[in-house]
């Protein structure tokens, strides 16, 4: 390889690791932008069954953000744990006939996405969700303002 060869292979790596570099940051900001605000979908069939998923976006380091989210869990005692991985941050949980599970996902060093899903059937009331209600509630253990968005 010539000495001009590597001068471009060079400056061609420089400025891909500026563009990567920058395109992290502008998804940190992007994410940042939205911290705090709780989002949810859910859908029910005509007989009643179906899904509940809330995320939100938290200026927070995601081992922290697991950690607190399952501490909480085991502050109740009508909720049963049926899985944790503290390496994936995942956690699975029942409540009567309902299963649930929540992942924390970094998005960078302080900035996580925290997403609850849960199963609903015709039998669960239709007030304030459970994952809507366990999303609020890992912001408030954490100190975190979130607040649920009006679609």
């Amino acid at each position: 390889m010539t000495q001009r060869s590597r001068s471009i292979l060079a400056v061609v790596l420089v400025v891909l690791f500026i563009a990567a570099a920058t395109a992290q940051a502008q998804w940190v900001m992007v994410a940042r932008a939205v911290a705090g605000r709780v989002e949810q979908m859910s859908n029910r069939s005509k007989d009643g069954a179906g899904y509940d998923v809330a995320t939100v976006v938290l200026e927070a380091n995601a081992d922290k953000v697991y950690q607190t989210a399952l501490a909480h869990l085991q502050t109740h005692t009508d909720i049963t744990i049926t899985k944790q991985d503290a390496k994936a941050r995942v956690v699975e949980f029942g409540k009567g006939q309902q299963v649930a599970g929540l992942k924390a996902t970094p998005l960078g060093d302080k900035v996580t996405q925290l997403m609850i899903a849960s199963t609903v059937s015709g039998d669960q009331p239709g007030s304030t969700s459970m994952v809507v209600q366990g999303v609020l509630n890992v912001c408030k253990d954490m100190k975190v303002e979130c607040t649920v968005h009006q679609q």
